[in-house]
């Protein structure tokens, strides 16, 4: 990134790297368990632990390739469940937190924010237009919305859930540092 990035640039990559840190958390957790617990129904608005995260990718998939107009669109729901396995879809996620980490670090400008993206709604909605800025935090609340309900899950399961919230501060540091699976800054 250049030193001319804007500050509201800067922190979209900076939550692409918290998005990458607690994927790493949350699939730590997931990756002990049997794949039948995985894919155990659990009380959730996606009723397994399998089921959520596979929404988590395909929904990150999705926004990701309309950022990078892509032209994927809805195809990208084709299949609900592409990784039955936590330890298949847990590369795929990798690769998808890495594209968008790539995608946010290429953000120059509040002008690069402010370029419209053009997302396929389907028949009966059609294409919407947004900006890169708009659908970036978008993403990120989706994101943070599943996964904790990913974490709440795993309350129930004979795997403690991570802490998420340790990322942003100085103090968060050395734990960053300790997991990153990522380009940590």
């Amino acid at each position: 990134m250049s030193p001319a990035t804007s500050p509201l640039a800067l922190h979209c990559a900076d939550m692409a790297r918290n998005n990458a840190w607690s994927n790493a958390r949350l699939y730590r957790a997931c990756l002990a368990l049997s794949d039948d617990a995985f894919a155990a129904t659990r009380v959730s608005f996606f009723p397994s632990l399998q089921l959520t995260l596979n929404h988590i990718l395909l929904v990150d998939r999705y926004y990701i390739d309309a950022l990078v107009d892509g032209g994927a669109g809805l195809t990208i729901f084709d299949e609900e469940v592409p990784y039955p396995r936590a330890a298949d879809l847990w590369p795929a996620q990798q690769e998808s937190d890495h594209r968008l980490i790539a995608f946010c670090d290429a953000l120059d400008s509040d002008a690069a924010l402010q370029r419209e993206v053009h997302i396929d709604r389907g028949p009966g909605v059609g294409i919407t237009h947004e900006t890169v800025g708009a659908v970036l935090p978008h993403l990120f609340v989706h994101q943070i919305h599943h996964r904790g309900q990913v974490h709440a899950m795993l309350s129930g399961t004979t795997v403690a859930p991570p802490q998420l919230d340790e990322f942003f501060l100085r103090f968060d540091a050395p734990s960053r540092a300790r997991d990153a699976p990522y380009d940590a800054r």
